[in-house]
């Protein structure tokens, strides 16, 4: 090589690396001020409600829980994940600035793990963020994730789009999962809070990992943002404030029961229709097949009229209805309740 080539090698060898550099302080420079656009609309969740004691005597126990979420309108709504929310007794939304407001449950989808929340206010000083078109994401699309891992606030990381899952629901097309996997790290707390785009847009909401250690490992899970629009601020999904598990076969004839399924109350949120209504929630602990669940609470047999059948098509039939129910409608159930069929109703 001569030395003038080399030296030729060499300029372009340095101005490779000056671009490259000026590249790299660039974006990095583009996601500090994303984040600082879009940060303060990032809210932890401090919720509480009843569990089983592991220590048997005890019984049901308050027991204290920790998610994200994020501001998505000016009158006080807050996207999050169902399983955060969804059976809390209490809500209450910290915003960046340590102010504290509290928040009920106006729509819940447990299926698809998105919830959302309706603040009694909003802080002068915070704006809500907008939701982007997920449909638009590509795999290999730069994204980042805010929340409170184990109770950090507002903590980012970041990555890229891995992939994107689709799973098919054949009773219940309205809860068919959409969601879109990436590396940016998720972890407990993080749950419900969301992933922006690089233009600082909501394009999906943490909902879940897989992991061997209980850390993240590099598959973090979230619900896409169009779905979570659909199910929850365009139809509305009705937030009962309660858990079952669904009952057939062995189990109906372990219960006794006199239809051929049921749904087994387990968790009543406090103030929930659900509540409202009378359910009776799980007093103990029972393991059958190896599954944990609690016993001692309603069995629902019927709800709106529709009754609980063992092909599950009655629990997309019932959503449907309770979907349209508004505030001074009627909502009804039939439970089994001590070896006796009993009707309940309240007034939403």
């Amino acid at each position: 090589m001569t030395k003038d080539l080399y030296q030729l090698v060499l300029i372009m060898i340095l101005f490779a690396l000056v671009l490259f550099g000026s590249t790299a302080r660039a974006d990095a420079q583009s996601l500090s001020g994303i984040y600082k656009q879009v940060n303060h609309a990032v809210v932890a969740l401090h919720t509480v409600e009843k569990q089983m004691s592991p220590k048997k005597p005890e019984g049901l126990v308050s027991a204290e829980g920790l998610g994200s979420g994020v501001l998505v309108s000016a009158d006080g709504k807050v996207l999050t994940a169902a399983h955060v929310v969804h059976t809390a007794d209490t809500v209450k939304v910290e915003f960046w600035n340590g102010q504290i407001i509290p928040a009920r449950v106006i729509a819940s989808a447990p299926e698809a793990d998105v919830a959302l929340l309706q603040l009694d206010k909003v802080p002068d000083d915070v704006s809500p963020v907008d939701l982007g078109d997920s449909d638009q994401v590509e795999i290999g699309e730069e994204v980042f994730v805010i929340g409170n891992p184990y109770g950090l606030g507002r903590t980012l990381t970041a990555g890229y789009v891995s992939a994107r899952h689709r799973s098919r629901n054949d009773i219940d097309s309205r809860t068919s999962l959409e969601m879109l996997q990436t590396d940016a790290a998720i972890n407990m707390g993080n749950s419900g809070g969301p992933m922006f785009d690089m233009d600082g847009r909501v394009v999906g909401i943490a909902s879940r990992i897989l992991s061997q250690s209980g850390g993240f490992e590099g598959l973090g899970f979230v619900v896409t943002s169009n779905l979570a629009k659909r199910l929850l601020l365009d139809e509305h999904s009705f937030w009962a404030g309660l858990t079952s598990l669904f009952l057939t076969d062995e189990l109906v004839r372990v219960f006794n029961l006199p239809q051929t399924a049921g749904l087994l109350v387990q968790q009543v949120a406090e103030g929930s229709p659900a509540a409202k209504l009378g359910l009776h929630q799980g007093q103990a602990l029972a393991t059958v097949n190896d599954k944990n669940f609690l016993v001692g609470g309603d069995i629902i047999l019927e709800m709106e009229g529709v009754q609980i059948t063992s092909d599950r098509e009655s629990a997309a039939r019932i959503q449907v209805i309770l979907n349209h129910l508004q505030a001074g409608s009627t909502f009804d159930a039939k439970v089994y309740r001590a070896g006796q069929i009993v009707a309940l109703s309240t007034t939403l």
